[in-house]
């Protein structure tokens, strides 16, 4: 059973799998960096200042925090402005994901189309016989 299992994980597909979830992690880190360093700051200076991480929507009376933090520690709320830098990270994940792949598939060319087998070759010579008889 140790021997099967051994195989079982150290199989390339495993492995790559592995991989790719470290290189994900670190890849997440770097886009959050990017977003919570240097785009979102951009966008709070154009927006007057505004910092979108400690926006939130109080439901509840009790909440009379001005931070996020402190207002998390008051009641419930929406943490609306956390969620917007969230799927900003995802957006600008998306778009590098979508490039790499598309530049991937550039320099892999396109896929050659599969050869008809001989088989369908004949039954569409024999279609188009019929039809000039027709």
């Amino acid at each position: 059973m140790l021997e099967e299992f051994k195989k079982f994980a150290l199989r390339g597909n495993m492995l790559d799998l592995a991989i790719g979830v470290i290189i994900g992690a670190a890849f997440s880190k770097l886009v959050d960096s990017i977003v919570n360093d240097l785009l979102m700051p951009i966008i709070g200076a154009l927006t007057g200042g505004l910092d979108f991480s400690n926006y939130f929507i109080a439901l509840s009376s009790n909440v009379t925090a001005p931070s996020l933090a402190a207002a998390k520690a008051q009641g419930a709320v929406i943490a609306w402005g956390n969620f917007l830098t969230i799927f900003i990270n995802f957006m600008i994940i998306a778009w590098i994901l979508f490039m790499v792949i598309k530049a991937i598939n550039k320099v892999q060319g396109a896929p050659k189309p599969a050869e008809v087998p001989a088989d369908v070759k004949l039954l569409g010579e024999i279609k188009d016989i019929l039809a000039k008889k027709s």
